[in-house]
């Protein structure tokens, strides 16, 4: 008789059930409807004016309009004929906790766009052109295209020449990138450029021409973008035209061609090594995407710091298109050349681009952080991510942003907390890609220059609390997080700002379920509300092995909405979750 085994297989069912309104929402319901069962559409009014903040511009066709709304998407129309509108508890459980009619932030362009250009924050991406990392990855339009439907409107574009010296290929400088044809890169921007908003798309060029090629450049540029191109005036302006007068243009920013000397080719090659500026510093962060423990600190190895490098242009404007090449360069781009107190002396009649790596831009902090803002009022400032981020990391956009920077450049295509706050920070304004700066670094306030390195008072007190989670279960497999068990999800909320600003904290985790309760408040107090971000990340206890990644979402302080809120959260690039939210609530006191 043979021996036999008999296995026996227990499966857990994940059985997903609906959690009910937290204890607030029970008590605004109760409260407006002085404790009916149903709520109509003037005390929604009443709601949303009162404990929503909302003003009292709600008018009663609105909140008529948001009952109809409600009541479509959760019953159907033979239901909705037959009712009066009015809501359940239920039905105005729904309505808070729907991301679409009751979001954190206002999605309406909302913002004074008829300052200069210098007066905002841009959303600038670097080497746009690149797929994946910085030294063997793909050169396409497909990172140009993702890009700008994400609203951003600032495309960096490296450009050589081709092996046979005709052509133009875009491509990162001295590594093993494959090119793309520049003209390829045009007519992509020229397709998408206003796809997600109206306000003008920069291209900057890293440009490694000779005067032959730059002449070509032009004349792809005149009979790609025809009447979209802004020409400037005069070679120098006093102060940049405004996002409002650009809207639809395309504007070129780059360092004119040499009229002077042969560029400098040779690089210096620093030799410290730093820690490397990617390691969290808000508290304890969960252990991912730490990558580069050590980076070699080097200023000269990125692409831009061959930005005067144009090619074999000795002898300057000999070439007749060099001439048409420079009368379309709008925002002239010029490297630091002697001391950074010489290079960030205002010029009274024209105005310009400056470029800093990451690192310079700390060192400068350091000893010339005023300098820097009333440089920035009137200038551009754009720094960009130092070289030896290989793998397409970035740096903390903070330092660049306090110091009135307005291209703070990023690599788009690569991704992790860093990338999360500029996501977060052009949520802001209806996610045009233009963020007005705040007026303390625009004016000087007593005759007093903003200082980043001051201690200021505590302006703002914000309380933030999060109720509860749905909608994994929709967006992940159901074993996506443990085997045999239901999540254990909690919440880390907190503020990236200026330094005296920045802290994490964390709700407690609730075990083995997929629609987490946790009902916990945190209190804020915050110094500079204006550059405040609010991060808000959850996260799945996991004994074994490091935490799982649940969501997250960023958004400015400056556009919360009060009360209580549906907070959509995205993927780790970014990308919104079809389901997943938090429901929070939002006070300043």
């Amino acid at each position: 008789m043979g021996n036999y085994r008999m296995c026996l297989c227990f499966t857990r069912k994940f059985r997903v059930t609906e959690a009910e309104p937290p204890s607030d929402v029970k008590e605004a319901f109760n409260k407006y409807t002085e404790d009916a069962t149903h709520m109509t559409a003037e005390q929604l009014r009443h709601f949303l004016v009162e404990l929503q903040a909302e003003g009292g511009g709600t008018s009663a066709f609105e909140a008529e309009r948001i009952l109809e709304q409600v009541l479509q998407k959760r019953h159907n129309i033979a239901k909705l004929i037959s009712r009066r509108t009015l809501l359940t508890l239920d039905d105005f459980h729904h309505y808070l906790f729907s991301p679409d009619l009751n979001p954190p932030i206002r999605a309406q362009v909302h913002q004074d766009m008829t300052a200069p250009l210098s007066h905002y924050y841009i959303y600038t991406g670097h080497n746009s052109y690149l797929t994946g990392n910085q030294l063997s990855s793909d050169c396409s339009v497909v990172p140009i295209i993702e890009a700008l439907k994400r609203g951003v409107r600032v495309v960096e574009l490296d450009i050589w020449p081709n092996s046979a010296q005709d052509n133009v290929h875009v491509l990162h400088g001295r590594t093993l990138t494959t090119p793309v044809e520049l003209i390829k890169c045009l007519k992509s921007i020229k397709e998408h450029a206003f796809s997600e908003s109206p306000y003008p798309v920069i291209i900057t060029l890293e440009d490694h021409l000779t005067p032959n090629l730059q002449a070509k450049v032009a004349q792809m540029l005149i009979e790609t973008f025809e009447d979209m191109l802004f020409y400037p005036e005069s070679e120098f302006v006093k102060e940049f035209p405004s996002p409002e007068q650009l809207k639809y243009r395309i504007i070129i920013s780059t360092k004119p061609p040499l009229e002077y000397r042969k560029a400098q080719t040779a690089n210096r090659k620093g030799d410290d090594l730093h820690k490397s500026e990617e390691e969290d510093l808000w508290g304890k962060e969960p252990l991912e995407l730490n990558t580069d423990e050590h980076e070699e600190d080097d200023d000269t190895s990125d692409s831009d710091s061959s930005e005067d490098n144009n090619g074999g242009n000795i002898g300057g404007l000999s070439s007749p298109g060099a001439h048409e090449y420079k009368h379309l360069i709008a925002i002239h781009a010029r490297k630091p050349k002697g001391g950074l107190k010489e290079v960030l002396k205002i010029e009274l009649n024209k105005v310009r681009r400056l470029s800093l790596s990451e690192q310079a831009l700390e060192k400068a902090a350091e000893s010339y952080g005023t300098d820097i803002v009333r440089f920035t009022q009137k200038n551009i400032l754009r720094v960009y991510p130092k070289g030896t981020r290989f793998n397409s990391s970035n740096y903390k956009p903070l330092i660049g942003w306090m110091h009135g920077a307005q291209m703070v450049a990023f690599n788009m295509q690569g991704y992790g907390r860093s990338l999360w706050l500029m996501q977060g920070m052009f949520r802001a304004n209806g996610g045009c890609g233009y963020v007005k700066k705040p007026d303390f670094v625009m004016k000087n306030l007593d005759n007093q220059v903003f200082d980043p390195k001051a201690n200021l008072p505590v302006k703002k007190t914000l309380k933030v609390k999060v109720y509860m989670g749905d909608g994994w279960h929709l967006d992940f497999k159901h074993t996506h997080f443990d085997l045999y068990s239901p999540p254990d999800f909690y919440t880390r909320v907190g503020i990236a700002g200026v330094p005296a600003d920045e802290i994490m904290k964390r709700t407690q985790k609730k075990e083995d379920i997929w629609t987490p309760s946790w009902e916990e408040e945190f209190t804020f107090q915050l110094t500079v509300p204006e550059l405040a971000l609010l991060r808000v990340e959850v996260h799945e206890h996991d004994l074994s092995e490091k935490d799982d990644f649940g969501g997250q979402t960023c958004f400015p302080i400056s556009e919360l909405e009060q009360g209580i809120r549906a907070v959509p959260l995205f993927d780790r690039k970014g990308n919104k979750y079809n389901s997943i939210r938090l429901l929070m609530r939002f006070q300043f006191i």
